[in-house]
Parts: C-alpha cells; structure tokens; sequence
C-alpha cells in the first residue's frame, strides 16, 4: 500500500538530512517567500544579532538603507559608540515585540511617548534608548529632539522600504505599573533609579507576543502596502534572568515562544516570512562550533555560515548566483588577536546586566 512518506524527498527524514551529512553541508533549511535583490530596499532592527544583518548585506553591495546616519564628521569610532549605523534608526536594540510596537505607534500615529526621562551624574538619558548617546544628553530638551528625529527616521524607514526584518531576542522586560510602557533594560542599570513599587518584571507569554507582534505587523502593513518583513529570532542566549529560574531554562522558554510566535506569524500572514538564522546557529547538529568560549557570543565564521545559507537560499529559489562576501585582506601572524567579544563587536544594551553577576568559584 503506498503513502505519502514514500514520496518525500530526502530532506524530510533525520537521518538522509541531517545525520548523514556533514553539519556544514546541511543546507535548504529555508524556502524563502520573497526575494531580496540587491537593489531591494532593505531596513533592520531588533535584537543584538540583527545588526550581523546590515553588515552582511554592505558587505555584499546589497541596498541596506540607514534612515538615521547622523551628522556628517563623525569617525567611525564616534558612529558606533553613538549607535549611528547599527540599525536603520537610532532606536537602540529592540528586544521584545512590545517594545517594537510602542516605537511603531509614537512614530505612525498620534500617540507619545510617556514624558520620563532618566538622569545620572547631571546628565540625562531616554528610558526608551538609554545607550544611544554615551555620558548622556546635555538636556532634556536635546534628548526629545533627538528622540524626534528618531521617530521621524523609523517612520520614513516603514514606508520607504520593501523588507524590513526584525530579530526578537527577549521576551523579558521591565514596564511602569502604572502606564504600562516598557523599558530598553532595567530601571537604575544604566540610569535611573529602580523603584519597586513602580517598576514591574514581566515576563511575556505567547498570547502577548503574538498580540503585540501581530498590532506591529498591522501599523507596519497600514503605512506600506507593499511592505514584507522578514522575522528572525536571535540565537543569544539572555545575559541575566528576573524571572527566577536557572538563566539556562530561561533562555530556552524565551526563545521557544519567540521561535513559535515566527511560526504561527508565517502560517497566519502571506508577507511574512522567517529564516533560521536560530536554528542554524543553535541547533545540536552544528555541536556549538559557532559559539565563543563562553557559549554566548557567536564567532564571525558562525554569522558567515547563516549569511552563506541566506544568500544561497535566495539564490536556490528565485535564480543568480548565491552573493559571496568579499575575501579579507590575509594579515601577517604577529598581527593576529583574538577576536573580539559580542558586547565589544555589537552595541547591546543586554550586556550590561553581565556587570551585576556575582563572583566566585561554582563547584
């Protein structure tokens, strides 16, 4: 008697697609749904490992557009510490779908942001992207305006651009009891003071993510019909947990809902699509060889190999040659370091939780 699993083809059994292949030669994990071509207009935000995204693709001579580039003058140096260029606006990372939906209804609708601002040392700083100016905003006058000009950049970066895609990375965060709105990080870790009876842990469940996923979606679609998003969930394990369990556990419940939201977001909406940059960094078939020493930071031949299954993937399925990254000029052996650490690579507002770790030896 015939069946259907007579017919599949080798990819959907474990053993012919998985088991007997090099992990390096796994390949096709992702049918796209849209093309992305060079000259397609492309914007990123998100979580730490989004900004891999926008590097790859200049890298490759494909159109990422930056929305915010920031005053002219400024070394290379002085744009990565101000978060100019890291993100197609000068948001900060992006961590939970809530957060991305509050950026969405202050720059798309007549809705503002909560009047807070944070102060340290004289200075002050957005509780909404505490890390974009480093020491902090002369004035609360100067941060509003630079706050503006951000609203105004994700604004035009919605209806100026054909993919946007978006990596979730947390489904923890920080929230004022009373309104409801959502912190970048913790109230009193870059700024700001904590307040117990004010701020609250949350820590979204699956109704909410998709909810607030789903709200996004609808004001992104409203702005520009002609608008696809491309979700990714990042392979970042968290650097710190609130909610009481083991950081281990608890990035493994953070990244299954983010992981099942993209599923169910795919499944439910025809211009949404998601490649597994997660899985492919992950996933026990690859044995870790992508993550550093300390099992969080992922090395540049691991954001290579996914940026390589993107591209070949693109080119599998809608024609032209997979694009390869440009070789780097060979450097001489005494010149050699060791390569640099995530939080020193990326600007993530997360990595600041690792200063609060408590010493000492684990038996």
């Amino acid at each position: 008697m015939s069946h259907p699993y007579e017919t599949l083809p080798e990819e959907s059994f474990w053993r012919t697609a998985v088991a007997e292949r090099d992990a390096m030669q796994i390949a096709g994990l992702w049918r796209p749904r849209h093309p992305v071509k060079r000259r397609t207009r492309i914007v990123t935000a998100g979580s730490c490992f989004a900004q891999h995204f926008s590097k790859a693709l200049v890298a490759r001579g494909y159109r990422w557009l930056d929305f915010e580039p920031g005053p002219k003058g400024l070394t290379a140096a002085q744009r990565k510490d101000y978060h100019y260029g890291t993100f197609s606006f000068r948001t900060g990372n992006i961590y939970t779908p809530r957060i991305l939906l509050q950026w969405l209804r202050w720059a798309l609708t007549d809705a503002t942001p909560p009047a807070e601002v944070w102060e340290k040392d004289g200075r002050f700083y957005d509780p909404f992207r505490p890390g974009v100016e480093p020491g902090g905003f002369v004035s609360v006058e100067e941060l509003l305006l630079s706050r503006a000009d951000t609203l105004a950049a994700i604004a035009a970066a919605v209806r100026g651009t054909q993919v946007f895609v978006f990596t979730m990375g947390l489904t923890e965060a920080w929230q004022d009891r009373e309104t409801g709105v959502e912190y970048a990080v913790c109230p009193g870790t870059v700024a700001g003071q904590f307040q117990a009876d004010r701020h609250v842990f949350v820590n979204h469940g699956f109704g909410a993510l998709m909810g607030d996923m789903t709200a996004a979606l609808r004001l992104m679609f409203r702005a520009n019909r002609g608008l696809k998003v491309l979700l990714t969930v990042s392979p970042v394990p968290l650097t710190a947990t609130a909610s009481g369990e083991h950081v281990l556990t608890a990035t493994s419940h953070s990244k299954s809902l983010l992981r099942a939201v993209a599923s169910e977001l795919v499944a439910a909406q025809a211009r949404v699509d998601y490649f597994p940059s997660y899985e492919i960094i992950t996933h026990p078939a690859y044995r870790g060889r992508f993550f550093a020493p300390n099992l969080r930071s992922v090395l540049p031949e691991g954001v290579e190999h996914v940026m390589t299954q993107f591209f070949g993937d693109q080119a599998r399925c809608f024609g032209g040659g997979a694009v390869a990254a440009p070789s780097r000029p060979e450097e001489p052996e005494a010149a050699s370091e060791p390569e640099p650490s995530e939080a020193e690579a990326l600007r993530c507002e997360e990595e600041i939780l690792a200063a609060f770790a408590k010493g000492g030896q684990h038996g």
